[in-house]
């Protein structure tokens, strides 16, 4: 039966179609491929010579599918691709994968040659001719073994010196896009709440005032922080990463930062809420010196002089006021 509409199955392909499909899907795989080497080229070379490859090797199984389809329809190749046939494995969008870590994009290439083993497995067994059942046959072996060629190629080109450089430059851009906005945030939200939240607490001994002061100071701060962050630098000169990236980080931590301290204050009895809210406090400002130690490299000492002390300042400032 077909499906109505601009799909229909794969079963209902006729060998002509399955085999401009398989043209279509490889040429596909190889510029896939060169467009991350392309994108991966200035950070990590040695990764992207292996993808390079990769794309050679697909252009060749291309090239036999061509050869095969000549010998049997001629020269006219009708216009089939995966989005054409219901339940066809999808690829990525090339946007996308800007998004994606270097391990990631590995991981996804070992998915890519699965999906296209399995279509030429299934497509061999419902071709009725001979040559072009070995032949789908033999590249379904072939992207079988394209793991251990992917493995291979790795070898040869990503040297230990070579992956050693590329993860430390993967770290370093986990760090500037990840950690670095987030830690600031985390810092901004946790320290920059503490007086008005334990001000209004001290000041009007009510759970709930202070609760609603605590959320609308952490999520003001959180958006404001997002904004600044993903507007005050596009990441192009600076090798910061995505702005858009950076901002999230920053804004959802610096929500978090405030809220750690505010959502104490739901429980309806003060002293309880309050003593809960000072230990949050303590934990979080610790929290934020190991991170700086483990993360930015800060001696510990030094992180624990700028984030408890400087918050423990904020802190006592808040309630000093509030209990005015």
């Amino acid at each position: 039966m077909r499906i109505t509409g601009h799909q229909r199955r794969f079963s209902d392909l006729t060998e002509r179609e399955v085999l401009a499909l398989a043209i279509a899907s490889e040429e596909d795989d190889a510029q896939i491929y060169r467009n991350w080497a392309d994108f991966l080229r200035k950070d990590y070379a040695a990764t992207a010579e292996v993808f390079e490859q990769m794309g050679a090797e697909e252009d060749e199984h291309r090239r036999r599918l061509i050869e095969a389809y000549r010998a049997r329809f001629g020269e006219v190749i009708p216009v089939i691709r995966r989005e054409h046939v219901a339940g066809y494995y999808k690829r990525r969008p090339a946007w996308m994968m800007q998004n994606l870590t270097l391990e990631a994009i590995r991981s996804e290439a070992a998915l890519m040659e699965h999906d296209s083993a399995e279509f030429y497995a299934r497509a061999a067994q419902v071709s009725s001719d001979a040559g072009t059942r070995k032949l789908l046959g033999d590249l379904a072996a072939a992207e079988r073994g394209h793991e251990a060629r992917a493995t291979d190629l790795t070898e040869q080109n990503l040297t230990p010196e070579a992956r050693e450089q590329e993860d430390a430059v993967a770290h370093r851009e986990f760090v500037l896009t990840w950690v670095q906005p987030g830690l600031a945030g985390l810092m901004d939200g946790s320290v920059s709440t503490l007086a008005p939240i334990f001000a209004a607490a001290f000041a009007t001994q009510s759970t709930s005032t202070t609760f609603l002061v605590g959320l609308a100071a952490s999520l003001g701060a959180g958006i404001s922080m997002g904004f600044t962050e993903a507007a005050s630098d596009d990441g192009v000169v600076s090798g910061r990463g995505s702005p858009l990236k950076r901002g999230i980080s920053s804004g959802v931590m610096t929500a978090i930062g405030g809220l750690g301290h505010a959502l104490p204050y739901l429980i309806p009895h003060f002293w309880t809420a309050t003593i809960i809210a000072f230990i949050v406090v303590f934990v979080e400002l610790w929290a934020i010196a190991w991170i700086q130690n483990r993360w930015m490299q800060t001696p510990f000492w030094r992180a624990a002089l700028q984030v408890v002390v400087g918050g423990g300042l904020v802190f006592a400032t808040g309630v000093l006021i509030g209990s005015g």
